[in-house]
């Protein structure tokens, strides 16, 4: 299920005095989330996201690649054949912010026929 408080939020400009989330407050805003996953280092979020051939993964990183254009905050993404990985943490802090969790929500909202 996907969390509509996330998704009705809006990515705000990031600098060095972003705060940064505490481990307690990642895993609770991760829970609101589908499947993604925290890397071992705790300073990033990310997420594989499958597809049954390259144009549909390289629609879909186009897509999120708007989104991002939009909400100002740009994850890393790597894409090849059938597959495309999103990656997200906050530049600035070298960690994770709310702007994170609110990007992750609305990259799960598109959808490729």
């Amino acid at each position: 299920m996907i969390n509509s408080s996330l998704t009705q939020l809006k990515c705000e400009p990031c600098s060095c005095k972003t705060p940064k989330l505490s481990l307690d407050e990642i895993k609770k805003k991760l829970s609101e989330l589908i499947e993604w996953e925290l890397n071992d280092n705790k300073e990033m979020i990310f997420k594989k996201f499958i597809f049954k051939n390259f144009t549909k993964s390289l629609h879909f990183t186009n897509l999120v690649g708007e989104l991002a254009e939009e909400e100002g905050h740009h994850p890393d993404i790597s894409l090849g054949w059938g597959y495309c990985l999103v990656m997200i943490h906050t530049h600035a802090i070298k960690g994770l912010s709310i702007n994170d969790f609110i990007l992750a929500s609305k990259i799960d909202l598109i959808k490729i026929n």
